[in-house]
């Protein structure tokens, strides 16, 4: 399991996040996504912590606190979703009209 730390800063690092969470227990991993274009940090996080107990008090003391001028939310991670192949959706026939005969 990890923990999802949303709302944060555009200037935060991975050692900031380490920082903060290792006051709760041990990190595994900090994986903090940036843009593919710009490669800016996206303003979320996910962290890996070593047992589910340090998971869950850093949770407990870290949701809704402040941190670098931002309310953090922070809770477990989801599983992320299947979102299928990409693909345009484009449907084949006469586009969604009808036709009318005489």
């Amino acid at each position: 399991m990890s923990i999802y730390v949303g709302n944060l800063s555009y200037q935060v690092g991975q050692q900031d996040l380490k920082e903060v969470f290792s006051e709760y227990g041990t990190v595994k991993n900090v994986q903090l996504p940036t843009d593919r274009e710009t490669g800016r940090v996206r303003g979320f996080a996910f962290v890996e912590m070593e047992t589910e107990a340090e998971e869950s008090a850093a949770i407990e003391a870290l949701d809704s606190a402040e941190w670098m001028g931002r309310a953090l939310r922070v809770n477990k991670a989801k599983p992320r979703e299947d979102r299928g192949g990409g693909g345009g959706g484009r449907r084949e026939g006469n586009g969604g009209g009808y036709s009318r005969r005489y």
